[in-house]
């Protein structure tokens, strides 16, 4: 589990309550039934609008992903790889159906599975390259969603704030609440500027950098299935998708030997 995202995001309301309480404030007095759940209703509602109903139901999905996710690091099944491919050039690729049960990777078994199958090579690269785009093209709409809520509820947080100054208009003749009245009226712009700028925008970073990384991890085994079914040499094998990785990501020279 990667807790970047919640980490992120909790810390970022401290520091505003921290701050807040530092200026003599009181951030309980953040804390307005009216104001939050127009930004947040209104934000959700308006992004909504903006696809369709599965569209809505996969960005609320995603939710989970973004909090709680993490993506394994492509480097990571790079041994696995070279070990099917030293047992294949041993043994033939048969004797790899024993070695897919183990392994928790579903789309690396997949690959493996159809090369396994007789599967002619270009039509296992077409299907598993097909699986990658579908992924991609799902995650993009996921992170939209959240961007697009995060270009909206500024926005919404204005129109509560007109609102409350209407309010406002229609007391003047009691002094005494102007205040209390004004101050509630700025709050919803408030928290539509927050909730895009601390929630919204950074989920939808958090999608696509997931997206990125996963996307990773499968051209990497593409590649290696591919490689695997040439029949060629575990050794080079392994130097070529260590060589398909980002700089950061490459293990250290002694440890891939």
């Amino acid at each position: 589990m990667d807790v970047a995202a919640p980490a992120g995001i909790g810390l970022a309301f401290v520091v505003i309550m921290v701050s807040m309480v530092m200026e003599g404030g009181n951030p309980a007095s953040l804390i307005a039934p009216p104001a939050l759940v127009l930004v947040f209703g209104g934000t959700l509602m308006v992004s909504m609008a903006g696809g369709t109903i599965a569209d809505f139901k996969l960005s609320l999905g995603a939710l989970k992903t973004a909090f709680t996710g993490g993506v394994k690091p492509a480097a990571d099944v790079v041994p696995a790889i070279v070990s099917l491919a030293d047992k294949a050039r041993r043994e033939g690729l048969l004797a790899l159906e024993e070695m897919v049960k183990d392994m928790p990777d579903e789309f690396l078994v997949k690959g493996v599975t159809m090369a396994i199958d007789g599967t002619d090579p270009d039509e296992v690269r077409d299907i598993l390259e097909a699986e990658v785009a579908a992924k991609k093209k799902s995650d993009k709409q996921a992170a939209k969603f959240f961007a697009d809520a995060g270009a909206y509820a500024p926005t919404i947080g204005i129109i509560g704030t007109v609102m409350g100054l209407v309010h406002v208009l229609e007391n003047l003749a009691q002094p005494e609440e102007l205040g209390h009245l004004i101050a509630a009226a700025f709050l919803a712009t408030l928290w539509g500027v927050m909730s895009a700028n601390v929630m919204w925008l950074p989920i939808a970073s958090r999608l696509k950098r997931l997206s990125e990384l996963e996307a990773q991890r499968m051209e990497l085994i593409i590649e290696g299935v591919a490689a695997i079914q040439a029949g060629a040499n575990p050794r080079v094998i392994q130097q070529k998708l260590i060589s398909l990785l980002p700089a950061g990501q490459q293990p250290p020279a002694a440890e891939a030997a």
